[in-house]
């Protein structure tokens, strides 16, 4: 497979699509070339963010994964693992159970590392020093497997935000002091990825935690994380000017963003032609969502400083909910959320960083049925002023 090249499968039998895909590629090869050993340590990144299925489209289904696997194995490939580390909020071992990727590792003997227990080192990332965990780095070819969805934070994730998996708990919460983007970007320099197969079956479009799956029966495949970035942007609606750390991965080596060199190949399944599995075509060139499912004005409720991916991603779709339901803050007010709030004061805040305020929701982070019976009962006394109920 060539670094102008994306491959995209839709189908609905994954560990088939997931196989096709590597097989297409020429994965064997790419390993071999790229490691030069016959025994490599293979290390799949999937997104694990949290105690969420597969079908709520905010973590990688197991069945690629296990198409992955089924490739490898067939090839001759013996040292393969699985690693990841959740959210900050939601414990690893957790997701495992709920997303069935333990169950997948157990029955497939693949070794899983939880990454929230490994240590770290500091790594030279493109002039910015960022820790990287110690298993990460270990591996000799890194197969990323995130999925492709929409972000409320930074408008989209896929290949280059879900290697925010392999750093430290304390690492993460400096990204969001540092803005996201920069260390985003920087972070593709000093963790390289050698293949990506991305999960688009049935992602949340709009936010990084589901609840809103879209079925697109899809898997895309690259070798170029910024390039595979740019086109997903492309299909969510988005200029890859939009999300700035594509720009940051670019400067820094990590790939080329120019989709006009790049070369989109389409396979669909062939259930009538039993000696050709899957026909090729060209890319529709269509988007997978309507712009109408774009509209986030919930953001316009929040003053976010700094605020980490597993709170915030919280408290979006409860407001989004909300909003639906006719329920509003009064004029003016601000729901504070976020790092930068620590030691602050103010009106209404969530999590443990806004214990300061008048009118505050604990939590790190608070979880989303307390935020939204917190959220409804705020709501509801901005128009009728009764003061704030915490309980």
């Amino acid at each position: 497979m060539k670094k102008q090249e994306i491959i995209v499968a839709c189908g609905t039998d994954i560990i088939q699509m997931a196989a096709a895909l590597c097989k297409m590629a020429d994965l064997s090869a790419l390993i071999r070339m790229s490691c030069g050993k016959r025994q490599p340590r293979i290390a799949l990144k999937p997104n694990l963010l949290g105690p969420i299925p597969a079908s709520e489209g905010a973590t990688t289904h197991p069945q690629a994964a296990e198409g992955v696997i089924s490739y490898l194995r067939e090839q001759g490939f013996e040292d393969i693992v699985m690693m990841e580390s959740s959210w900050v909020g939601d414990r690893t071992e957790d997701s495992l159970l709920v997303t069935g990727f333990g169950a997948l590792c157990e029955r497939l003997n693949v070794p899983f590392f939880d990454l929230q227990k490994d240590s770290a080192v500091t790594v030279d990332c493109a002039g910015m020093m960022l820790k990287i965990c110690r298993k990460a780095l270990e591996a000799d070819f890194l197969i990323n497997l995130p999925v492709a969805k929409g972000h409320c934070q930074t408008g989209m994730t896929c290949a280059l935000k879900n290697l925010k998996g392999c750093i430290p708990a304390s690492e993460k919460r400096r990204f969001h002091r540092m803005g996201l983007h920069e260390p985003i970007g920087h972070l593709s320099a000093g963790l390289k990825q050698g293949f990506i197969l991305a999960d688009a079956i049935c992602p949340d479009l709009m936010f990084e935690d589901g609840g809103n799956p879209v079925p697109l029966n899809r898997l895309v495949c690259a070798v170029d994380p910024v390039l595979l970035d740019a086109y997903v942007c492309g299909k969510l609606g988005l200029d890859p000017a939009q999300v700035p750390y594509i720009r940051i991965a670019e400067e820094c080596g990590a790939g080329s963003s120019d989709l006009l060199a790049a070369s989109v190949t389409m396979l669909r399944e062939d259930w009538q032609n039993k000696e050709a599995r899957y026909l090729e075509e060209a890319d529709s060139g269509d988007t997978w969502r309507n712009e109408a499912d774009c509209a986030l004005s919930v953001k316009e409720m929040v003053s976010d400083v700094d605020s980490c991916s597993a709170c915030y991603g919280t408290l979006i779709p409860v407001l989004h909910k909300l909003e639906a339901e006719g329920l509003s803050f009064a004029p003016g007010e601000k729901l504070c959320i976020g790092q930068g709030w620590r030691g602050m004061s103010g009106a209404i805040g969530i999590g443990t960083c806004t214990s300061g305020f008048a009118c505050s929701l604990p939590g790190c982070p608070p979880d989303a049925v307390a935020m939204e019976r917190f959220l409804r009962e705020r709501m509801a006394s901005s128009d009728q002023r009764r003061g704030c109920a915490t309980t």
